[in-house]
Order: C-alpha cells, then structure tokens, then sequence
C-alpha cells in the first residue's frame, strides 16, 4: 500500500519551515559550516528549507528525498537552479533497493527504518503517529554521492532512525556534518558517534528541537557527547549533533 502525503500536510511543512525569520537564523547557523562553492548534501531534504539556506550562502547542493511528491516540489523549488541536484532515493550503506515507510499525515517523519517505528508507538510524545504506507525505493550510500557530485564540506542527516545506517556507507571523513537525534532511539545515535569517531578527530556539539543554537558552551570529544546524550530527558524528544574537524565550526 502506498500513501503521498496529502496536501495539507506539505502545506503545514511549508508554513513552519519557511517561516518568518527563520531563514535569517538558518542562514546564520548553517554558515559556519558552508561559504561559496563548496558542495553540501542535504539528506532528507523534506521542503528543501537548509537546500535555501545553503544556496544562499553561495554552496552547491544535493538535496536527497526520497518521497516522490517532495521531489516533485523540490524540482518546482529549485527546477531552475543549476546549482541544485535532486535526488529521489533512499541514503544507506549500501546500494540497491530499500522500503520506504509513509506518514502520510505527517511526511516529516517517513522512514526506512522498522525500529524507528516500534520505538515510536506508544512513545510520549509520538502519540497518533501512524505509517500507513510504504513504497520501494533505490537506496544509494554517502560514498557513491561523493564519488558522483564531489566531496561535501557538509552533509545534513535527517532520515528518521536510519542515520546510523547512512553513516556505515561512508568510508572517509568529510569536514562537517550533522546528524538527528531522538530520545526514543538513543542507540542510533550513539552508533554515529562510534561511527565518526572511527573516521577522524572529530569535536562535537548539539541544538535541541529546531533550535539554531549550540546547548554546550564549547566543542566536545564523542565520549562527552555520548554521555550528554544518554543523560537527556526523554522530553527533549530529539535536535541534531554537529560533527567537525575543526573545533572553531562546533564552538
């Protein structure tokens, strides 16, 4: 069975990501990681808010969404720009074919990951959430993009429990990066530290929610991070973890 999301849906995604004075504060975040022509990967794109934002600050982008109808809106978006590619699959550690699970009330939180699904039912927080569809999609690797578009000075991971999965299909370290993370699925997470912690000497920092500030007042090791992490509330329910190879980026 497969469900688009519906209309109403993309419609509330578009008002809260495009929101106003947001793309100011984006901007601003995003900019310690990215100047003019370098390459970034937006990996869950979803309505191409941080693919604005990067274009913006003069990067180049590949933007990867794998639901069809966000692609189809991220080519009205951005059609036009040559300095966007879009791409309609899955991100993981290996080639070939995935599953897709759709939230159709809820795109945001479409995901390749049954885990991420139990972890999520009954969950506070998560309550009403129902994947009520799932489509086949091509599922590619961070290796196979960078050997097709160039070295990202940035990758953006937002793919719903499936970011560990993503990360195992990178075999070099890039300068910058950042992952989600949620309460529900603390293991995740932790697997991309151990991750990025095999890859280079990378210092750490966090934001909650949608929030576009750092919560530690400087750089961390992945130990410190890790032990951040598992002391969270569970009501912090989920932000993003900022990895880089130079420590003035994640201060």
């Amino acid at each position: 069975m497969s469900l688009a999301p519906n209309a109403r849906a993309i419609g509330r995604s578009l008002r809260t990501y495009y929101a106003p004075g947001r793309a100011e504060a984006l901007d601003a975040f995003l900019g310690r990681f990215v100047a003019a022509e370098d390459l970034a990967f937006d990996i869950g794109a979803h309505v191409g808010d941080r693919t604005a934002s990067l274009r913006r600050l003069g990067a180049r982008v590949v933007a990867v969404e794998p639901q069809p109808r966000l692609v189809r809106l991220l080519g009205r978006l951005f059609g036009k720009d040559e300095g966007v590619t879009v791409l309609g699959t899955l991100v993981g550690s290996q080639q070939g074919l995935g599953r897709l699970h759709l939230n159709s009330a809820n795109p945001t939180i479409a995901t390749a990951s049954e885990a991420f699904i139990s972890a999520a039912e009954g969950a506070p927080g998560w309550e009403g959430q129902v994947w009520d569809g799932a489509i086949a999609a091509p599922v590619t690797t961070l290796d196979a993009l960078i050997e097709a578009h160039g070295e990202a000075a940035f990758i953006k991971l937002d793919i719903e429990g499936f970011e560990a999965t993503a990360l195992a299909g990178l075999s070099k370290p890039v300068r910058s990066l950042s992952f989600e993370f949620t309460t529900i699925q603390r293991r995740v997470a932790l697997d991309c530290l151990d991750a990025l912690e095999g890859l280079g000497e990378y210092s750490f920092n966090a934001c909650l929610g949608e929030e576009m500030r750092f919560v530690l007042e400087g750089p961390v090791h992945a130990g410190t991070m890790a032990r951040w992490l598992e002391a969270l509330p569970d009501a912090a329910n989920s932000g993003d973890i900022y990895a880089s190879l130079e420590e003035a980026r994640v201060t």
